[in-house]
């Protein structure tokens, strides 16, 4: 039921964040494609690597809702223009999607996984100045709302390690079960 939840989440954030079908240029495609693409590959992670009780699934799920209602309602509070003459500029919903993705990433995982996740969130902001959609203060608002939420709800990965091993000692065999509990990021 939970994972149902989430991944309708996933869905109807990916079909109401961008219009894939009516770009410009090609920067502005791949901007677009990587704005779903990295917060898609976070909420993966936390399936891959099969988490107890769904906690980084959840996590990211607080992450990325808290950040879309917010972000969306400013736009529709502040009502800022676009560059290009529209409407409900700030904040970037791309921008805002792409570093809440980055963010889970790296406080999750670390900073191996959150340094290239952050550089391709970056990407995806310099898309949508360059496509004129957004100015740098959308962008940088964007980045700040995703950032923030996903620092808020995201905890790092605890990673589970059993080593089982036999010694003999003194014509015994003895059976040694050790449980490791690391805070320490997997990547």
């Amino acid at each position: 039921m939970k994972n149902s939840f989430l991944i309708a989440l996933i869905f109807m954030f990916t079909f109401t964040n961008c219009n894939l079908y009516s770009q410009k240029s090609n920067f502005e495609l791949s901007g677009d494609i990587l704005s779903i693409f990295i917060p898609a590959s976070a909420f993966t992670s936390t399936l891959v690597l099969n988490n107890d009780n769904c906690d980084g699934s959840i996590q990211f799920a607080k992450s990325i809702g808290v950040a879309m209602i917010t972000t969306y309602s400013l736009k529709y509070i502040i009502n800022k223009k676009r560059p290009n003459g529209g409407s409900l500029s700030f904040p970037s919903g791309h921008t805002m999607s792409a570093f809440t993705g980055a963010a889970f990433l790296q406080k999750r995982y670390g900073w191996k996984v959150g340094i290239p996740a952050y550089i391709t969130a970056s990407y995806v902001g310099w898309t949508r100045i360059n496509a004129n959609k957004h100015d740098y203060w959308d962008v940088l608002g964007g980045a700040i709302i995703g950032t923030i939420s996903a620092y808020i709800f995201t905890k790092p990965f605890i990673r589970k390690h059993a080593n089982i091993s036999f010694r003999k000692i003194n014509d015994q065999l003895n059976l040694q079960v050790t449980v490791v509990l690391s805070h320490h990021k997997i990547l």
